[in-house]
């Protein structure tokens, strides 16, 4: 529904220095299509680089009004509130951009559409309200259907959650299209789908049709796909965490040729709420080889894909303990190992282009 050059706006209020506005900085740092301005009355006048670090040349605005000047076509809800409810500084933005003919695109788990104030709003021809975190209609149980694809399907599985596997993906996607291969990116987050412009909200699918929901996004994003061709599903949850259920379906789904392991350098422990039991991170050979054990099952082909390459996230480190991490993550598990968003993607992409489909 949004458009790749669709001029956005991004609702980002109080969020551009923190991670409740994650959705929006990870628009800022890989939506290819314009982003006329971003709302935040706490940084309003600020130089965005200097905030976020992000290399994209932005004006941040007090409010919507002030962003008008700017041409946006669509108003996007940059944040994750705590308990998805907007602050009054941010409703009265969206009731002023609808007012003002814009279409609004949110993936909160409120539904903004069904909010009474806005739905009193009447929408000229072509505006609209996109949910997107919201079941498709028409779903099916999942049969297995991306094993026939002729393209190879990257999926990406975590260590644990929130540890850049969309991140790694997308940079892997711009790896690619540098060295003009033909990689799709298929977005199962609310960030991952409104950077891409489809894709399927995961998180808010019965769990019953989880895996046909990632089936049908992956068959509409490798159609006219050659054998050449990458599918990268954006993964979620991990299989080391006791409250994650997104990987199976993802790898039922997807059937996947190959997989992509992200991992935050140093973490030992999934993250889970405070006063949880602690779970500690099996040793990364052994998640490796439960990941490629699970992803063996339940396909028509016989196909046992293999773990290609260890994206590490090193955020939190300097360069030289980067490297370090990285080196030994290597030599643990015989794979390349790197942090595609402080290095980039192309040295993931080689280690994947080198390598055949896993055999049967």
């Amino acid at each position: 529904m949004l458009s790749p050059d669709a001029p956005l706006v991004l609702l980002q209020h109080s969020g551009l220095d923190n991670l409740s506005g994650k959705t929006g900085l990870a628009m800022l740092r890989y939506r290819q299509g314009p982003i006329v301005a971003v709302i935040d009355p706490a940084h309003a006048g600020s130089d965005l680089r200097a905030i976020t670090g992000i290399d994209r040349a932005v004006p941040v605005v007090a409010d919507l009004q002030s962003a008008l000047a700017f041409g946006p076509a669509v108003a996007v809800v940059g944040l994750a509130p705590s308990g998805g409810r907007l602050s009054l500084e941010m409703r009265a933005d969206v009731v002023a951009a609808l007012r003002a003919g814009l279409s609004l695109a949110s993936g909160l788990h409120s539904r903004l559409a069904a909010d009474p104030e806005f739905a009193a709003i009447p929408l000229e021809q072509g505006q609209w309200i996109w949910d997107l975190r919201h079941e498709p209609a028409e779903l099916e149980v999942a049969a297995a259907r991306c094993a026939a694809l002729p393209c190879r399907r990257l999926l990406a599985v975590g260590s644990d959650m929130a540890v850049g596997k969309m991140s790694a993906c997308l940079e892997l996607q711009q790896a690619a299209q540098r060295s003009g291969v033909d990689a799709r990116f298929v977005g199962t987050g609310q960030a991952g789908i409104l950077i891409s412009g489809q894709g399927v909200a995961l998180d808010a699918v019965r769990v019953d049709y989880a895996a046909g929901a990632v089936e049908a996004a992956v068959m509409a994003a490798a159609e006219g796909a050659g054998d050449q061709a990458w599918v990268l599903v954006e993964g979620q949850g991990s299989l080391a965490h006791p409250g994650s259920t997104a990987t199976l379906p993802l790898l039922r789904g997807s059937q996947p040729t190959d997989l992509l392991l992200v991992h935050r350098a140093g973490q030992s422990h999934v993250r889970t709420r405070p006063g949880a039991a602690v779970v500690a991170i099996p040793p990364l050979p052994e998640l490796i080889t439960a990941c490629e054990a699970l992803a063996a099952l339940g396909r028509p082909d016989g196909l046992r894909p293999r773990v290609r390459a260890i994206a590490l996230n090193t955020a939190l480190l300097d360069a030289a303990h980067a490297e370090r991490e990285a080196q030994q993550i290597a030599a643990l598990t015989g794979l390349p190992a790197v942090d595609p968003v402080r290095h980039g993607g192309e040295r993931l992409l080689a280690a994947l282009l080198e390598t055949p489909a896993a055999p049967l």
